[in-house]
């Protein structure tokens, strides 16, 4: 994060865990604040020398995110294994409440899906109980793949509606049972983003 000029948690190579983040650096106080009793998942707050003293002339943002004492709320959140190592769940803000009070995390299943060549990025919401991904695909890979042959476009068309049906159920096995997506709609443009290259999710939530 910038706050954090940039990293709070991490490992090298030789002591990675598969999804983890690692753990916090020297010098680095990082607690999970209001963990839920089950999961143990909670708001990441960190307190160190990488921590920043407030956002320039704004303190009332400032405020918002650091306490008094130096503890700064991240927004995301995350769990800690026993062996000390962070796990980022994701946004707080952009946590999806499932059918039984499950948490869904949005940003794990863009993971998923991100990790399929033929998708450049992705973008998961709920709509009407159901959770949706938007994908905008990677048309060159698409392109020798599909208009490598003498098909029509309405075949090339339905090729691509059969991939991206495919792409729903590979990337449903490797979800649990509450993330599952219920449908692709292919983005044919690039999500828009903030200057820090975050999508802005607020413009494609229907």
């Amino acid at each position: 994060m910038t706050e954090t000029s940039p990293l709070l948690a991490g490992t090298p190579p030789d002591n990675k865990k598969l999804r983890s983040t690692g753990p916090p650096l020297e010098g680095v106080e990082i607690i999970i604040d209001n963990p839920n009793p089950d999961t143990g998942e909670g708001e990441i707050v960190a307190r160190g020398p990488s921590v920043m003293k407030g956002y320039y002339k704004d303190p009332e943002r400032t405020a918002e995110v650091l306490s008094e004492d130096g503890w700064f709320r991240t927004g995301d959140l995350g769990v800690f294994d026993e062996e000390g190592h962070l796990y980022i769940k994701g946004r707080s803000k952009n946590v999806i409440v499932g059918p039984s009070g499950e948490n869904i995390y949005p940003e794990e299943i863009e993971g998923v899906l991100n990790q399929f060549e033929y998708v450049m990025e992705s973008l998961v919401y709920q709509h009407e109980g159901q959770l949706v991904a938007r994908i905008h695909p990677n048309y060159e890979w698409l392109d020798m793949e599909l208009n490598g042959s003498t098909k029509s476009d309405t075949k090339i068309e339905a090729s691509l509606n059969e991939l991206l049906e495919d792409l729903r159920k590979q990337a449903n096995e490797k979800v649990s049972g509450f993330s599952r997506i219920s449908k692709i709609i292919e983005q044919t443009e690039p999500f828009e983003k903030t200057p820090t290259q975050k999508i802005k999710r607020y413009l494609y939530v229907e």
